[in-house]
């Protein structure tokens, strides 16, 4: 656990940019968003520390989506990078914060017993992977495009293609789980998950956009994600004698 006095109390989210847990266009959030107004609480030990993460608890392929599943052959699909950094919203990077990333298939197929969409499984994609950023809060992976799919909230609704995302940061209040999108997809201004977010520029940060100097030639295409999690109100914590 990281000590307290090393980054003091989070800044308070700003709920004006983040969707309501009450939507009922996003059909699912009606069963599980809060009934009642939220209590606000003094932040304490338990939200400004968190768990510390070691690149020695990761194994040499976690983040290859496209070789840590493989069997008897590569996964299908369209290969891409994805890289970027964790900051705060004050600009500081979040480093050795652990990110997981999970997603469907090639053709918009998780492998979940209970995803029921007639998309085939691919034998050689987990879909799953996680990567600890380094000292500037830097992440890359590499994975297989995932494919939209349609999903049970209105007739002829369909997912955009996306990423989910876990990111951990240095304390449990800046604990986030999102999504990434790509940029140029057709599907996302009818996504009723992102239509429940107030505000377009949050919905843009949402969008991976394509960075062509990061290609990798004959190989893979790049995404650039930046994530944003809560900052600290830090202040120096002087515990040396001046001069000592």
């Amino acid at each position: 656990m990281k000590p307290i006095e090393q980054y003091g109390e989070f800044l308070q989210r700003d709920r004006s940019i983040h969707p309501p847990a009450y939507a009922p266009e996003y059909k699912t959030s009606v069963l599980r968003s809060p009934q009642k107004s939220l209590i606000s609480i003094e932040e304490s030990l338990s939200e400004v520390t968190g768990p510390q993460f070691s690149r020695d608890e990761l194994g040499p392929l976690d983040n290859d989506l496209i070789l840590n599943y493989a069997k008897d052959g590569l996964p299908i699909g369209e290969r891409i990078l994805v890289h970027g950094y964790v900051l705060d919203e004050c600009g500081r990077p979040v480093p050795n914060t652990l990110v997981e990333v999970w997603q469907a298939n090639a053709w918009g197929r998780y492998r979940n017993k209970n995803d029921r969409y007639s998309a085939p499984i691919d034998p050689n994609f987990g879909g799953c992977g996680r990567v600890i950023t380094d000292d500037n809060g830097y992440y890359y992976y590499r994975t297989i495009k995932p494919g939209p799919y349609p999903w049970r909230n209105n007739i002829n609704d369909w997912r955009p293609a996306h990423i989910h995302y876990s990111i951990h940061g240095s304390g449990w209040a800046q604990r986030l789980i999102t999504q990434m999108y790509f940029e140029g997809d057709p599907l996302i201004p009818h996504d009723p998950i992102l239509r429940c977010i107030p505000n377009e520029e949050s919905v843009r940060g949402l969008i991976a956009l394509q960075d062509r100097g990061s290609f990798v030639a004959l190989d893979s295409r790049a995404y650039r994600f930046d994530i944003v999690v809560r900052g600290s109100r830090q202040t120096w914590f002087e515990n040396n004698i001046q001069g000592a």
